[in-house]
């Protein structure tokens, strides 16, 4: 499965609209390093970008890449998978379970659902292999937070 040359274009001029209305610089780092995520299915991550993007600016630095793509997060222009960047969390429960992870304050919680537990995954899921286990990450603000209601925190807070 590729990305369309049409999408690959949609994402460029909205990372360029969104860029502009932030005020930030449209430097061709910024646009090299975006173009490396836009353009693949793939999930990269910092080192596959780096990897890449260097192929075409062989003097861009590991740094640099790191930098602009939470950059790109904060503006909402691509999401993160996996680990939260502040620190890698373990688990040590094994049985069925699912995460709630709050955006703001990091606080990680099991649940328990049976009905996501017997989610049916769609046949796509197929034709990129077999899965094993289904875990479901709720990313949403913690109660907490959600009363401690501080306007203006996390003005760039995206999903």
């Amino acid at each position: 499965m590729k990305v369309s040359k049409k999408d690959i274009k949609q994402r460029m001029a909205r990372f360029e609209e969104v860029s502009r209305k932030s005020g930030a610089k449209l430097t061709h780092q910024r646009l090299e390093i975006f173009r490396e995520v836009a353009q693949t299915v793939e999930h990269p991550d910092v080192e596959k970008v780096f990897e890449g993007v260097r192929r075409r600016m062989p003097t861009i630095s590991m740094d640099t890449v790191y930098r602009t793509l939470w950059w790109l997060k904060s503006l909402g222009l691509i999401t993160v998978l996996g680990p939260s960047r502040e620190r890698v969390r373990f688990d040590a429960n094994l049985s069925n379970h699912h995460h709630f992870v709050c955006t703001r304050c990091g606080l990680t919680r099991d649940f328990f659902s049976d009905e996501l537990d017997s989610l049916t995954l769609p046949d796509s899921v197929l034709s990129i292999g077999l899965a094993k286990k289904t875990q479901v990450e709720v990313k949403g603000i913690c109660l907490k937070c959600a009363a401690d209601g501080k306007p203006g925190a996390r003005k760039n807070e995206r999903r």
